[in-house]
């Protein structure tokens, strides 16, 4: 069942039993009649204890109670409980210090879920309460999307990984572990599929095993129009691509399609790039397939704490901000250097502002941003 969590239902689960499944104390104390106890001080003779998972032996009759403890089944002839505080016991004999109704302290079978009730509609999000309530049902199946396999791959021979010194022209593979670090985050099973260099046939290879052990894979870099963009070639002979240049900053170079029947993400190689593109796109298609409603971060209408300025350039930028709650309501300031290789802003940021094309966004006006945490 724990292999469910986060997981979408893919069915209606429907109730076939009460919850709970018989009439119980919700506290220890003592099974009464409430007629027994109207006129306070009340004394009245224990019969028996009843611990929780045992069924009780005897009918409470008039002037008598049962020792009842926080889960057990009420007794046959008892219709209410007394906390065990407000009485006092000498020998077999109870002092009942209140009256108490009907019902009082008594948790009555089906109280929070009957049968035949919709308990949860297809769709929902499996979190650990829902695994709980499932549990109680005794559930031990359940319909959901499966859990995706992803397979996660950086090309380019200006990249390294394995923790040596930088040589001229190197820089470090960060987007690989970024994004399975994010796949995580779904869940889904990320699958590494290794840093990949400049060589169409070894991109092949990778791609390849990608399509034969991932429901989708996600590359890193190769997808723009240069001419060394190995990545793009490769895809556009073994796959169904599209190449698009999307009027967003960053992240403008982007690309999808099949190989096979798996779908490819193809992100920029920048690493900001490679984040916002992530979140803006292969997230929300993640999510998708697998079963999400809703797949897309939430948006929120925040005010800006800060001057956000940008250059007019006919896209729409995605700027790193924090976002933080004062007076009920979002404020956002920059979270750093939004250039596309400044990946600690990215680091720092827990929102994106989406500001359209032309000035920016001066300080106290609205903006729109995507909520990342």
């Amino acid at each position: 069942m724990a292999d469910l969590l986060g997981l979408v239902t893919a069915v209606d689960v429907v109730s076939r039993e009460l919850i709970p499944p018989f009439d119980n104390t919700a506290m220890d104390g003592f099974a009464v009649r409430s007629a027994d106890v109207e006129n306070p001080p009340s004394q009245l003779e224990i019969i028996e204890t009843i611990a929780a998972g045992h069924v009780p032996r005897m009918v409470v009759g008039p002037g008598q109670a049962s020792r009842i403890m926080t889960g057990a089944l009420i007794p046959e002839g008892a219709d209410a409980v007394v906390m065990v505080e407000r009485t006092s016991v000498v020998d077999d004999q109870l002092t009942v210090e209140i009256s108490v109704p009907v019902g009082n302290h008594v948790r009555p079978a089906g109280d929070d879920i009957g049968v035949d009730m919709l308990v949860f509609a297809g769709g929902t999000v499996l979190t650990a309460g829902h695994l709980g309530v499932l549990c109680s049902l005794g559930v031990t199946e359940l319909l959901v999307y499966p859990r995706l396999r992803v397979g996660v791959m950086s090309t380019g021979d200006e990249l390294v990984d394995d923790g040596s010194s930088l040589a001229p022209g190197q820089i470090r593979d960060s987007h690989r572990r970024t994004l399975l670090a994010l796949l995580d985050e779904l869940p889904v099973d990320a699958v590494d599929l290794g840093l990949i260099m400049d060589d169409e046939e070894a991109i092949e290879v990778a791609l390849r095993r990608g399509a034969t052990e991932c429901d989708a894979i996600l590359t890193s870099g190769g997808v723009s129009m240069g001419d060394f963009d190995y990545v793009k070639a490769v895809l556009d002979s073994i796959g169904d691509m599209r190449w698009m240049q999307v009027a967003i900053k960053p992240a403008k170079p982007l690309s999808f399609g099949l190989v096979g029947d798996v779908p490819v993400f193809g992100l920029p190689g920048n690493p900001v790039s490679s984040m916002v593109s992530y979140e803006l796109f292969a997230r929300p298609g993640l999510r998708a397939m697998q079963g999400h409603q809703d797949p897309v971060r939430p948006s929120v209408l925040a005010v800006a704490g800060e001057d956000l300025h940008r250059r007019e350039d006919g896209k729409t930028q995605f700027l790193r901000v924090v976002a933080t709650s004062e007076q009920g309501r979002y404020v956002v300031r920059s979270a750093g250097g939004q250039g596309s290789h400044m990946l600690r802003a990215m680091a720092n940021a827990n929102a994106l502002a989406v500001v359209p094309d032309g000035d920016g966004i001066s300080t106290g006006e609205d903006v729109e941003v995507l909520l990342l945490g």
